[in-house]
């Protein structure tokens, strides 16, 4: 039996309480022996250190080490490459924190394209809203510089980042691969003039097979809906919809598991990533998919029901990186997917082009 790989965690916030210690702690394979909490950010930004100059290394041996980083990967594609590069000149494992992939509605999703549910996509939306979310009136930053914004994650002190452009936009690319090019809409609708957004759609454009497939990824602030809107896909045998209620306190689409979590449940217990079924998505086809769950409609002559959901389990992302750590296996996540998806994000590297619509083709060859 493999020796226990021995973690250590950089930061005890939000994130690390409900994204990565539970998940982490529930499987064997792993041993928490350290945990780094950063002092308190200087209230007065200029007097923090400069870059690099406040860090030692104490045990180089922790300079070879490999694991997850957490999503995004970088702030550039640029800043990517150079860790991508680092990583393989030494023989370490990259990857990247992507949890959002084991969603139960997203896997839900991938299962239904593979099993040819929905035939040849014609249309995509992945959408990550948020109802007139708190942290808006936080973000006073005017000037953009790389990482803000809700399309990447926000620059919030002591605030959590829902990094949603990251999730939604790693979403695609699973699903559909490399864009050939991007069209981007970004705006600032909490009552400021900013450079750095908290709307905006995303639109990824391909070509060969799918050059007839527009993909929207977008975040809407602006939202007084009873339900969010999560995926909207059609296809020329059927579609899926996907709109959850919305959660009393995060006013946005659920997240079981993030909510099973702050209830105190565990990754290992019964049920747990589990939708309960008011939450499932609507399938509807042509021809008779699920005879289960699908009834048909006279009035429209389709198919149409409510589809369960895979079982969301976050945890695979721990299971996978032990697995690659130990030679048992690749990792799903690719750190290149990461970077594709940061260069999705970040279309354009001009601020002043911020807030305006903005179209760039795919830079390079695919690597």
């Amino acid at each position: 039996m493999p020796a226990s790989i021995k973690v250590g965690v950089v930061g005890y916030g939000f994130a690390a309480k409900s994204f990565h210690l539970p998940f982490i702690t529930a499987n064997g394979d792993y041993e928490v022996i350290a945990i780094l909490q950063r002092a308190e950010a200087p209230s007065d930004p200029s007097a923090a250190p400069a870059a690099g100059s406040h860090c030692t290394v104490d045990f180089p041996d922790i300079r070879q080490r490999r694991g997850p980083g957490s999503m995004p990967l970088a702030r550039t594609s640029e800043e990517a490459d150079r860790v991508i590069e680092l990583a393989s000149s030494k023989g370490l494992i990259l990857t990247c924190f992507q949890n959002r992939r084991w969603d139960g509605d997203f896997q839900t999703l991938r299962k239904l394209i593979k099993e040819d549910a929905l035939g040849d996509i014609k249309e995509a939306e992945i959408h990550y809203d948020f109802e007139s979310p708190p942290w808006l009136a936080y973000m006073t930053k005017k000037e953009y510089t790389p990482g803000d914004g809700m399309a990447f994650g926000l620059a919030i002190k002591r605030r959590p980042r829902p990094d949603a452009g990251t999730h939604s936009v790693d979403q695609a690319v699973v699903l559909f691969g490399r864009p050939k090019s991007v069209t981007g809409f970004f705006r600032a609708q909490r009552g400021i003039k900013s450079e750095v957004e908290d709307p905006f759609t995303i639109v990824l454009q391909y070509d060969g097979p799918q050059k007839d497939l527009p993909v929207t990824v977008k975040t809407s602030v602006t939202t007084p809906m009873a339900q969010q809107l999560k995926h909207l896909v059609r296809g020329t045998k059927g579609s899926w919809l996907k709109a959850s209620p919305i959660h009393e306190f995060q006013q946005r689409s659920t997240r079981p598991q993030e909510e099973q979590i702050a209830e105190g449940r565990k990754p290992l217990e019964p049920g747990f990533g589990e939708e309960p079924a008011e939450l499932y998505g609507t399938l509807t086809t042509y021809e008779e998919f699920d005879g289960k769950v699908q009834h048909f409609d006279e009035a429209t002559k389709k198919y149409a029901g409510k589809y369960p959901s895979v079982v969301g389990r976050w945890l695979r992302v721990c299971e996978n990186l032990a697995d690659a750590v130990n030679g048992k296996a690749e990792p799903e996540v690719k750190a290149t997917q990461s970077r594709d998806a940061i260069r999705v994000v970040v279309i354009s590297p001009v601020p002043q082009l911020r807030g305006s619509e903005r179209f760039k083709s795919w830079p390079g060859k695919p690597t």
